[in-house]
């Protein structure tokens, strides 16, 4: 899976980028504004409180994609380089045909289709790029944006599997059309 440089993407109003320690006001504002966390829930040790918690959590992420074992990119608009979100592909499965997403947006930014258009993105990078069969995403029962999100961008829920780790979870997944 190595690439020679990090994967950029553009879409019609996006830039999807590497996350630099640069970053790190807007990873911090991410990590800790409480309307975007209110449905996660992280161990202590992996809490954003702090600038200095911000470039540990930047460089964790760019070492796990020069490793293969994740990609994270930061979610900016075409005319302005300051993030405003973050979506990424990791948690891989050992035969790497699985990935799990994970995503996160400035609330002044949500209810514009932001994340649904970098999603679509995506999923089609991990199904035509990096191979995988299924995407998944665990989402807390209570967090409906993030339900309506998925299920617009071709999840469903599955009902049998449970989020061993937080039983407020639910699972939801998209398998790759078979062409």
């Amino acid at each position: 899976m190595r690439f020679k440089s990090f994967p950029e993407i553009k879409t019609e109003r996006l830039f999807l980028r590497k996350i630099e320690e640069l970053d790190c006001d807007s990873i911090l504002f991410l990590r800790s504004n409480k309307i975007i966390n209110k449905f996660i829930e992280r161990p202590e040790h992996r809490k954003t409180k702090n600038k200095v918690d911000a470039i540990k959590f930047i460089k964790e992420i760019n070492e796990a994609f020069e490793e293969d074992k994740s990609i994270s990119w930061g979610i900016t608009l075409k005319n302005d380089s300051k993030i405003i979100g973050s979506i990424c592909l990791w948690n891989f499965s050992q035969d790497l045909k699985t990935a799990e997403v994970g995503y996160d947006l400035d609330p002044k930014f949500q209810n514009k289709g932001i994340m649904s258009e970098a999603l679509k993105m995506i999923i089609d990078f991990g199904f035509n790029e990096l191979k995988f069969n299924k995407i998944e995403a665990f989402t807390h029962k209570e967090n409906e944006n993030s339900k309506r999100l998925l299920e617009k961008n071709g999840f469903h829920f599955v009902k049998e599997r449970k989020d061993f780790d937080n039983k407020l979870n639910i699972i939801f997944e998209i398998e790759k059309a078979n062409n």
